[in-house]
């Protein structure tokens, strides 16, 4: 038991090393851009909620916040940067992007 234990903290930072020069750039952009995706999901929200409740003043006033975060030209630029990234991103990739989607959707919350 203690000798796989041993062995799984071993190998565990090697994992960081397998991944591919475009998922870290990929990875640091997102983290870059964590704060700004969550306001943006929380703002998506409460727009929803003005509109199911009939707020069509708050839902408009919402969807322009939201349309300042979409128009800002450092965000766009990453957003842009990841957008070229992704195509270059392999399956062996994914789990520690996957896990740092889901750490950072729970921040968020």
């Amino acid at each position: 038991m203690t000798r796989a234990l041993v062995l799984i903290v071993v190998f565990m930072p090697l994992n960081a090393f397998a991944l591919s020069q475009e998922a870290k750039e990929f990875m640091d952009i997102t983290a870059q851009i964590e704060p700004m995706q969550c306001k943006k999901r929380q703002l998506r929200r409460q727009i929803v909620m003005a509109d199911t409740e009939g707020r069509a003043a708050d839902a408009r006033k919402l969807r322009e916040d939201f349309s300042k975060l979409d128009r800002d030209p450092k965000t766009a630029k990453l957003e842009r940067r990841l957008a070229e990234l992704e195509k270059s991103i392999t399956k062996d990739d994914l789990p520690a992007i996957n896990r740092q989607h889901v750490e950072g959707f729970y921040r968020c919350e």
